[in-house]
């Protein structure tokens, strides 16, 4: 049987690879701590930074030549500890239960035909498909970007959204009691839009002081439909249709027509591009403060409410509701253990039959400031 005792380990390295399709982890920036000593059950020390918090007048910090400054009141900076317990995490799971473990098999024939293949084209992606090494990595990298949104998604939990706190926030600032959303009458858009919606959620975290990324934005991660409402708004087209120097220059896409459609190198707003026949990875693209990454993998949500017939809605009801988290830098943090994610064989070969493939993760993830994030939802009728 062929089998090449370096293909795990290739494989493995696959997994740190990013993949466009998956923007979370890019977006999210998030704080990592590596400990290769760490074993599972163990936990590692993640910092959350707080503010000194109010910065008093000109005379309350003014001092006269006789006062002792002294070192009474001396003041480090504003830290906590965040433990994050460390887990071994696997895939692929099971089809018919996906909380019970299983694994990837590749059959003897099949592994064979695919190094013929490989070594008469020298087409890996094709090699990789056919032994469904793909679908190995996909899986860990969906799981993965699926993890940094369910952390960010915990923020909502604080309550509503305001200049204070971060939560969550429904279109012109409705409440939700125990999953039923106040009543939209009639008139009253359920759906998320850039004035109305975006700018006082905006408002709100410059508010409450989150330390923005260092291109001076917010970020947020957008649901495809979510965006959709956004790109239906007249004010968001007014923006996205005016003009700039002309044609397109792809080494400056910013100064084009149309500029924050093509940022990215497409005109997808800031998705997937290419450079020199390259995937490169998303830019996301910046409005009114904000950079907005879309993700076709956000969880569906749903919620009660009453959304009136005047504006598409159907009364009362479930409906479902697109997510956008928005948040700021240090809004989660990762810990890793051991050897970070990689591939691994079982020996059981069934006799040199097949081989087994799993992925395997010894980590934590946490949301370190929930204050950092504000979950927007845009209802769907």
């Amino acid at each position: 049987m062929w089998l090449d005792n370096e293909f795990p380990a290739i494989l493995g390295a696959e997994l740190h690879r990013p993949h466009p399709a998956y923007v979370a982890e890019l977006a999210c920036d998030p704080t990592v701590v590596h400990d290769f000593r760490a074993q599972p059950g163990e936990t590692v020390a993640l910092d959350r930074y707080r503010y000194w918090g109010n910065p008093g007048t000109k005379s309350s910090r003014e001092r006269t030549q006789d006062q002792l400054v002294g070192t009474a009141n001396g003041r480090g900076i504003v830290k906590e500890k965040v433990f994050v317990s460390l887990r071994e995490y696997t895939g692929p799971a099971d089809i018919e239960d996906p909380n019970a473990p299983s694994s990837l098999k590749v059959a003897r024939q099949t592994l064979i035909t695919a190094q013929r293949t490989l070594l008469s084209t020298r087409d890996l992606a094709r090699f990789h498909q056919s032994v469904g090494s793909n679908t190995l990595l996909d899986d860990y990298r969906r799981w993965r970007d699926r993890v940094f949104m369910d952390e960010l998604f915990k923020a909502e939990a604080q309550g509503k959204a305001d200049s204070t706190q971060g939560g969550y926030y429904f279109p012109d600032n409705h409440t939700n009691t125990s999953g039923t959303v106040a009543t939209y009458g009639s008139g009253e858009d359920a759906k998320f839009r850039p004035i109305r919606d975006l700018m006082p959620v905006v408002t709100d975290m410059r508010k409450r002081n989150i330390p923005a990324f260092p291109d001076g934005l917010f970020r947020a991660i957008i649901d495809p439909v979510a965006m959709r409402h956004m790109r239906e708004d007249a004010d968001f087209r007014a923006v996205t249709n005016e003009t700039g120097q002309g044609l397109i220059d792809p080494r400056q896409p910013w100064l084009a027509p149309n500029a924050s459609r093509f940022l990215g190198m497409s005109a997808a707003y800031g998705q997937v591009g290419s450079v020199a026949g390259q995937t490169v990875m998303p830019s996301g693209f910046p409005y009114e403060g904000v950079r907005f990454f879309e993700s076709t993998n956000m969880p569906e949500k749903s919620f009660s409410t009453t959304i009136n017939a005047d504006v598409g809605g159907s009364g009362a009801g479930t409906y479902k509701a697109a997510p956008i988290l928005f948040f700021g830098m240090q809004a989660v943090g990762v810990g890793v253990g051991g050897e970070d994610a990689q591939v691994l064989i079982n020996n059981n070969d069934d006799y040199g039959r097949h081989i087994s493939l799993i992925w395997s993760l010894l980590a934590g993830f946490e949301i370190l400031n929930k204050d950092f994030v504000t979950v927007a939802y845009s209802f769907v009728y």
